[in-house]
């Protein structure tokens, strides 16, 4: 299965494919034509996000033991939010703790990242419209969401989306495992067998609203496990056949 990364290379941001094991950068525009060209060294390289979102579009308690974690009813049809994309970041830069914004939690989820501009796509046609998937850190500052009437604030501080580290192209989404870890701590494991919504009736719903651009990615909920990130922590996202995506924590 190849892996779509976004380096740092010569000074500048460049995609490449890691096909077998072998890094090539790409040439030509990754959600339309494109070529393989040079092969890179990876060791050393600097990771970028591995697309660059005009949003993210989230989906609320997707995973039926989060929703009990959170005393709600499961949902009738899927809770869906914005992050920003000044929310994002890349893997290994630092989540940053706001302050005086009380508890803040990590939430590991699936990332499916779109691959051509979707709007109302029907459910059977969803995979000609996504690239692949990502790990997503959902990070919540969870007082503000229990005080607030939606999740704006709460899930769009700078640094609140670390997306990476790579797109695994084409990855079947309907039976991988997701986990979150907290330092050797695994606090969330889970299968996207257990969703409540699944990533085509994501697309199909959320697409049927808006337009997803290419490079958006819609977050697929997180499952149970959520718990608090402090100064000094480092949090891992792990889902099968993309990766890990690891960030430390700091105080802002």
């Amino acid at each position: 299965m190849d892996r779509l990364y976004r380096v740092e290379h010569d000074g500048a941001p460049r995609h490449a494919i890691e096909r077998d094991g072998v890094w090539r950068l790409v040439a030509g525009d990754v959600f339309g034509r494109y070529e393989l060209g040079a092969t890179i060294n990876p060791s050393g390289a600097r990771l970028l996000a591995p697309v660059t979102p005009s949003k993210i579009v989230a989906i609320g308690l997707n995973y039926k033991d989060h929703a009990a974690e959170q005393n709600k009813p499961l949902p009738a049809e899927p809770m869906i939010f914005i992050k920003p994309s000044t929310a994002v970041i890349n893997p290994g830069d630092p989540i940053r703790i706001p302050p005086g914004v009380g508890r803040v939690d990590h939430e590991a989820e699936v990332g499916v990242v779109i691959g051509r501009a979707a709007y109302r796509v029907p459910k059977d046609r969803a995979s000609d419209y996504i690239l692949g998937l990502t790990c997503v850190n959902d990070v919540t500052a969870r007082e503000l969401q229990v005080k607030d009437v939606q999740y704006t604030r709460a899930k769009g501080f700078n640094t609140f989306a670390p997306i990476g580290p790579c797109v695994a192209l084409g990855l079947d989404g309907r039976a991988i495992d997701v986990e979150g870890w907290v330092n050797a701590d695994r606090r969330q494991a889970s299968n996207t067998r257990e969703l409540i919504f699944g990533i085509d009736h994501l697309v199909a719903f959320v697409s049927y609203v808006m337009t997803l651009l290419p490079g958006d990615i819609i977050s697929t909920g997180t499952p149970s496990g959520i718990g608090p990130l402090k100064a000094g922590d480092t949090v891992t996202v792990k889902v099968a056949g993309v990766g890990e995506l690891v960030n430390p924590v700091i105080a802002d």
